[in-house]
């Protein structure tokens, strides 16, 4: 990153798992990121997990950071886009992962000649298998979008989208984990009433969903292909297929995606 630094603001468990990812890479140093803290026993974490710079002043990490990542909490950007307002530079790219928190409000609080970045990520970054999708405003550049490419490719995969997909994105994938550990804990109740030991059973239904998810990415065929594949006609996966064709699963995921979307619009009013 050519001796860049990279001030955190907030360093909890997606900051954290963000700064590990960047030092196990290589993609910085521990002298050139910076984290400001309020929360002690974080920032304690900080210190001792990554050997970086803690700091509790936002304005210390904005003043000696080229980059600027905001990783607080939605309700406290508010406070701390007012706090720091005087110390960004126009040469700074601020990149933001709190949700609902839109170019417009950011631009309105620091100015919109500032370059921003938006990005929504999830929570698997914690064991480097996240996905994350970013969004520039028009004055970043695509060369800022390609830095925080590079940055966040260090925890998993990212996309690049428009902000107007922003909601969409935070339904699907935002959220999405807790909806697959819904699915995954259900099919392991349904083993353990089977006569499966529920542990047993967790193991099996999360090794399958983590197998079928690399089984899709890595062989570049459709859901439908990979269903055919492993179905064979009269067979038990058909058995199982017909019950959920038959079934209203479809408008209940397309609802519970659309509600987690509708509710991110919202908090981004």
């Amino acid at each position: 990153m050519n001796n860049k630094t990279i001030g955190f603001i907030g360093a909890g468990k997606m900051a954290s798992a963000i700064i590990k990812g960047l030092l196990s890479s290589k993609t910085f140093d521990n002298e050139h990121i910076i984290a400001a803290e309020v929360n002690e026993i974080a920032a304690q974490k900080a210190k001792e997990n990554f050997k970086i710079k803690v700091v509790k002043n936002a304005n210390e990490a904005v003043n000696n950071s080229n980059i600027i990542l905001i990783a607080t909490k939605p309700f406290v950007v508010p406070e701390l886009l007012e706090t720091i307002k005087n110390d960004i530079r126009n040469d700074q790219l601020i990149i933001s992962i709190a949700a609902g928190i839109t170019f417009e409000k950011l631009e309105n609080a620091l100015g919109k000649d500032k370059k921003f970045v938006r990005v929504m990520p999830n929570t698997p970054a914690l064991v480097e298998c996240g996905m994350s999708a970013i969004c520039k405003n028009s004055s970043a550049k695509e060369e800022d979008l390609e830095l925080v490419k590079t940055i966040f490719s260090k925890i998993g995969k990212v996309i690049k989208c428009e902000e107007k997909d922003m909601d969409a994105v935070t339904g699907v994938s935002g959220s999405g984990p807790a909806f697959y550990y819904y699915i995954i804990d259900k099919i392991a109740k349904a083993g353990e009433k089977l006569g499966l030991d529920y542990k047993t059973a967790l193991t099996l239904s999360a090794q399958t969903a983590l197998g079928a998810a690399k089984m899709l990415q890595e062989t570049g065929n459709t859901p439908e292909e990979l269903i055919t594949a492993v179905t064979t006609p009269g067979g038990t996966t058909a058995e199982g297929n017909k019950v959920l064709n038959e079934s209203n699963i479809e408008d209940i995921l397309f609802e519970t995606v659309r509600k987690t979307a509708e509710k991110s619009a919202q908090m981004s009013k």
